[in-house]
């Protein structure tokens, strides 16, 4: 004759577990084969890795946008001997409309 099962808090007391943390393993991997559980590791270590390029290479796209403005604000400054030049797409983005002569 085999023991009827132990309650849910005693496995978890004799693990060192919280019963909560049981629940929540239980919720997320409760219906799965083992080899479905390491699939899952699987796409969520892809998924992690493909989220850490992808902020780097905004990163990274952000800073080149930072530093083709600078440089196309020096140009303009140089090419109009050092006259602020009027940059009518930034004023539009601005809400700045000017219709007419200044």
């Amino acid at each position: 004759m085999s023991k009827p099962p132990l309650p849910i808090a005693e496995v978890c007391r004799k693990h060192g577990v919280s019963t909560a943390l049981f629940y929540k393993y239980k919720a997320k991997f409760g219906g799965m084969d083992v080899s479905d559980a390491r699939k899952l590791k699987a796409f969520e270590d892809e998924n992690a890795r493909l989220k850490k390029l992808l902020a780097e290479q905004m990163l990274d796209n952000a800073m080149l946008r930072g530093i083709n403005a600078k440089n196309v604000d020096a140009r303009r400054q140089k090419a109009s001997r050092g006259a602020p030049v009027r940059d009518a797409r930034r004023e539009r983005a601005a809400g700045v409309f000017h219709f007419g002569h200044r």
